[in-house]
């Protein structure tokens, strides 16, 4: 799976020049033309041949209407089934707009006005902004510096938030964005012990599931024992870049299905018919333009790894474990706090900035590596040249 077949262009080989003279996206667009964009989490790849087919058949014969949704969710179970042993049932899901709307929608049912809502930094960023939107209130609960949920800590934070009566929630990035870590059973078991105990609700952002690289392995986080309570929202949008296609899936478990199944009927209207179209040909028919793509990926966190060992001495790279999202440390370089700002301004490459991740992610940046092996040396050799 780590190789690109001879007989098959690769997924990430789109040229630097086809991809800003076509590519109108907020990646390519936000930016200048000299700039190499490798912040958002859009990837550089060539379609999956089954969602251009399903979407452009569906715009050919003027199927653009209102969507509706139980096939999607029946792929979606099935493929979770075939790639990670996940046997869930689709008539217990909610179909949402995208996964950052479903979170809210369910922040807002488990959680009070001022409520507090846990997360682990460096986190998602958007985590924060969801949550202040919301009215809700943030709590950090940090990872530890082997970039792993901090259990102990966790749990401290859990009773603490617990004590006086709050309802709380727990916002989990599973895999963990900006970092790549892929949580373990193990540590996945230990979060729902700790949070049964305390009751605390545990929403589980899955969308980076089918993006785990080899040598390591996903675990849904409601296949964990103890975690009935939780539920998971994902959608196909990352692994298959499908981003500008909205659809996505509120999964519950067995002890919430009941809590989700309050949710205003409203909230399932947002996911889009073409989006659920793309998403549902993804889980269906694109399961081995996926492992293409994982193979891939994997060999340009080997190559990251390699360029950043050679060009860049001092910082130190979290070779993710899933994702195509690398945590850079960049501190020391006399960069300062915020280390992308620099490396936009003076070497023309664009990363996400440490700071939006959280409390105590300055001198740090996140860099997308899903692009051409071409592209990446460039950004790298960018960023090595202002050092120098």
């Amino acid at each position: 799976m780590g190789e690109t077949s001879a007989r098959q262009p690769p997924i990430l080989g789109v040229p630097l020049a086809d991809l800003r003279r076509d590519r109108t996206s907020v990646k390519w667009g936000v930016h200048g033309p000299d700039v190499i964009p490798m912040w958002i989490a859009e990837m550089d790849c060539a379609p999956c041949p089954a969602v251009v087919g399903a979407v452009g058949a569906a715009v050919s014969r003027g199927d653009t209407g209102y969507a509706l949704t139980e096939e999607y969710a029946a792929e979606f179970a099935a493929f979770a089934h075939a790639e990670w042993a996940w046997q869930l049932d689709p008539r217990t899901t909610t179909r949402v707009a995208d996964v950052l709307s479903g979170v809210t929608h369910l922040l807002g049912l488990f959680t009070d006005p001022g409520g507090p809502v846990v997360v682990s930094p460096p986190v998602y960023n958007a985590f924060y902004e969801v949550i202040e939107a919301c009215g809700r209130r943030v709590v950090e609960a940090p990872l530890g510096p082997d970039h792993r949920l901090d259990l102990t800590g966790l749990a401290e934070v859990f009773a603490r938030e617990t004590a006086g009566g709050s309802r709380t929630a727990y916002l989990l990035s599973n895999p963990h964005n900006p970092t790549g870590t892929v949580h373990t059973r193990a540590e996945l078991e230990s979060l729902a012990r700790a949070a049964d105990e305390h009751g605390v609700r545990v929403v589980s952002d899955e969308i980076h599931g089918p993006l785990v690289l080899p040598t390591s392995t996903f675990t849904p986080y409601l296949t964990v024992a103890g975690s009935e309570r939780g539920v998971t929202v994902t959608s196909a949008s990352k692994a298959w870049n499908l981003a500008g296609l909205k659809a996505a899936i509120i999964v519950p478990g067995e002890g919430a299905v009941d809590a989700v199944r309050r949710l205003h009927p409203y909230v399932t209207f947002g996911a889009s018919h073409l989006g659920v179209i793309a998403q549902t040909a993804a889980y269906r028919d694109g399961r081995e333009w996926l492992h293409r793509l994982v193979g891939e990926l994997d060999a340009n966190r080997h190559l990251l790894a390699e360029l950043v060992a050679e060009k860049l001495p001092g910082p130190r790279l979290v070779v993710p474990e899933a994702t195509y999202l690398a945590w850079l440390d960049l501190g020391g370089l006399g960069l300062g706090d915020d280390p992308a700002g620099e490396v936009l301004r003076r070497a023309r490459v664009a990363l996400s900035p440490g700071p939006i991740f959280g409390s105590g992610c300055q001198g740090h940046a996140r860099l997308n590596y899903a692009t051409s092996p071409e592209i990446l040396r460039d950004a790298v050799d960018r960023i090595a040249s202002i050092l120098a």
